[in-house]
Order: structure tokens, then C-alpha cells, then sequence
């Protein structure tokens, strides 16, 4: 799992590199100049989630459209199919419970980490992972500590961020939320597979819904 961990950290990181474009540099340049230089690996269990039943449906980059065109596509599928092929060797999680969500919603999220504080690979100033969440699933409007850089990987979905309009996100398009700015994601008829990468002093905190 290492070996294959440490590839599917390095694809994560050239993917970063495909959306260096524009106004996202600066955002790209915080995380990757946190990215680590070194992944010792840490001894874990892997664990599997219902939501896991979409993988073999995701069709990696399928709709990347003009937003990820040449290299960053190739580099969205590039991570996505890295990560079904390493997923069950994963521990994928839930910060909800059916106090705080419903069964419906439980069924069809979950996400794990790859390097950070929890992960199979140790690091300790960036953690990143990827959500996994199925067709027609509300994830409600939650907010956390850390900065937050998202890319949609396979699937298309809207993403509300504030008090804004709901936009659709394609593969490939860069998502960035600030410190506790209040978001929320949409998915239709695809499942949606997206990268994330947080950055900040509290990599083990958890997402808190909104009232």
C-alpha cells in the first residue's frame, strides 16, 4: 500500500501543478509549498463504507469539459484511477452519525485520507484525501478550521460556498475555502469523486454543520 500510496500522493501533486493558472496560483502555491518533501508511512487498518458500491461506476475525467482540458485532464484521471485502484486498501470514515444526518445521506458519503495526521503516510502540515459522495445526495452546508483546496475528479456537482448562488463544478476545477467559510456540494445523477487537500494547525479537527 505505501508504494502505491506514495504514487497516488505524487499524481495529487502533479495535478496541482496542471492547475497552476491565473488568480489559483496563489492558492496552489500556500498548499504546495506545504506539501511533504518526505511520507514516512504509519501502520493503520483499512475500513470500507457503502459509498464505496459507486467506484466501479466512476468514469474518471468523463466530464472534464474545457475547464480541464489538456494536462489537467490527463492528470484528473490519472489520480482518479490510482484511487480506485488503491481504495480498498484505504480506511474511509464519516464525521456524521445518523444523530447529526440520515441514512440516506450516511449510505452515500464518506472519504479518507491519504497523508496527514490519520493517514497511512505521516504528514504534518498538510493532510489529503478524497470524498467520495453518490448521485443525488445533498452534503449540507458544514464549515472547519483548516483551508480547504477541493478538484472534482470524476462526476459533476454543484458547490455553494457562503451565502452564494450554486455553482456546477466540472473535473478539474479548483475549489478553495477559506478558514470556517460555510460550504456546501450537490451531485445529480453522477457520483462524485473529489480530491481535497487541507492546510492549517488543526488537520484532525472535523467539519461542523451549520444550524
Amino acid at each position: 500500500m505505501h508504494a502505491a500510496g506514495r504514487a497516488l500522493a505524487a499524481a495529487m501533486r502533479r495535478l496541482l501543478g496542471a492547475l497552476a493558472a491565473g488568480e489559483i496560483n496563489t492558492v496552489i502555491a500556500r498548499f504546495v509549498d506545504d506539501w511533504p518533501t518526505r511520507l514516512p508511512p504509519r501502520t493503520g487498518t483499512t475500513a470500507t463504507l457503502p459509498v464505496l458500491r459507486w467506484l466501479p461506476s466512476l468514469a474518471a475525467a468523463s466530464n472534464g469539459g474545457a475547464a480541464a482540458a489538456g494536462s489537467a485532464a490527463a492528470n484528473c484521471a490519472d489520480v482518479a484511477e490510482k484511487l480506485i485502484r488503491t481504495a480498498s486498501d484505504l480506511t474511509w470514515q464519516q464525521t456524521y452519525t445518523r444523530r447529526d444526518l440520515d441514512e440516506a445521506f450516511l449510505d452515500n458519503y464518506g472519504w479518507t485520507e491519504l497523508f496527514g495526521l490519520r493517514g497511512p503516510l505521516v504528514s504534518e502540515r498538510l493532510s489529503g484525501g478524497f470524498l467520495l459522495l453518490g448521485p443525488h445526495t445533498l452534503y449540507p452546508r458544514h464549515r472547519h478550521e483548516a483551508e480547504e483546496f477541493y478538484v472534482p475528479l470524476s462526476g459533476t456537482a454543484a458547490w455553494q460556498q457562503g451565502d452564494g448562488i450554486w455553482r456546477e463544478k466540472i473535473v478539474g476545477s479548483p475549489i478553495h475555502h477559506a478558514s470556517f467559510e460555510p460550504h456546501a456540494m450537490h451531485t445529480a445523477d453522477q457520483p462524485l469523486l473529489a480530491l481535497y487537500l487541507w492546510r492549517g494547525a488543526q488537520l484532525t479537527g472535523s467539519a461542523r454543520l451549520d444550524d
